[in-house]
This record gives C-alpha cells, sequence and structure tokens, in this order.
C-alpha cells in the first residue's frame, strides 16, 4: 500500500512539472527577456510585455518542441487516471502495464522535447543568457516519468 501511494505522489509531481515546463516561461533567460515555447517576455521599464516568438527560430522545431510537450502532459494525465481505474478493475498480473506504457510515452515526448530545445534554439548565444527554470524541470519530469514507467513495469509482475 506504501508503494502504490508512494508511486501515486511520484507520478503527481511529474504530472505538476511537466505542466509547469510547458507552461511556464523561462525556458530561455536573459537580463531583459524570459523566453518559453509559446511567447517571448520583454521587460520595458518595470513592465513584462508578452511579445512574439523571434523569427529566426526555426518553424518546425518550434512547432515540434510545443507538440511533445503537450503530448507528455497529456499522457502522464491519462496514465494517472488508468492507474487510478487498474488498481480496481484489472487482477494482479496485468495491473500497471498501461500506465506504464503512458508514462514511458510522455518520458519519451518530454526527452524529444528538451533535447531539441537544446540543439536547435540558442546554441551559439551561450554568452547572451542561459537556460531557465523551465528547461530544467522538463528535464527532471523526464527523470521522473522514466522512474515511474520503470516502477509501473516492475510493479506489474508483484
Amino acid at each position: 500500500m506504501l508503494v502504490l501511494i508512494a508511486l501515486s505522489v511520484l507520478h503527481i509531481a511529474a504530472i505538476i512539472l511537466l505542466l509547469v515546463a510547458t507552461i511556464d516561461n523561462a525556458w530561455w533567460v536573459t537580463s531583459n527577456t524570459s523566453t518559453d515555447v509559446w511567447g517571448q517576455w520583454v521587460l520595458t521599464g518595470n513592465k513584462w510585455n508578452l511579445t512574439d516568438l523571434p523569427s529566426y527560430y526555426p518553424q518546425n522545431y518550434l512547432h515540434a518542441v510545443q507538440a511533445t510537450t503537450v503530448l507528455a502532459c497529456i499522457f502522464s494525465i491519462i496514465g494517472l487516471f488508468v492507474f487510478i481505474a487498474q488498481l480496481f478493475t484489472l487482477p494482479k498480473g496485468n495491473r500497471f502495464t498501461i500506465s506504464g506504457v503512458f508514462q514511458a510515452l510522455a518520458c519519451l515526448f518530454i526527452m524529444i522535447a528538451a533535447s531539441i530545445y537544446t540543439d536547435r534554439f540558442h546554441f551559439d548565444q551561450h554568452n547572451l543568457g542561459n537556460y531557465g527554470h523551465s528547461f530544467i524541470l522538463a528535464w527532471i519530469a523526464f527523470g521522473l516519468t522514466f522512474i515511474s514507467s520503470i516502477v509501473y513495469f516492475v510493479l506489474r509482475k508483484k
């Protein structure tokens, strides 16, 4: 029972990190800008203003990052609902396979998003800014979803 509670907490923590990484505006930060995968916030005076992303961003890669972050969130949330449903409906040997698959897909999608962002965006601007906390949270969420998917597959056999 304690393992199931810990796994639920791990899964919910991964969902929260995925949502923050997808929604928050700090994938790339400089002294006067904060950029995410949806827009760029520019500090003018004492006010932050939302602007479009720079035109030099490769649009195909940007759409891939946007799509995969959203899919990671969706698959992780579906995985939690499937986990709860499987607790009460399936026999012991088959319980957590589907939840593990959804978490593995969420893990794969957030890894793809963070990898594309690392490779295609700001690779020549390291002296102008830094990766922000949302980017770091995406990689932490990757680790948490990976661990939870492995635990789901191990618990399937118990």
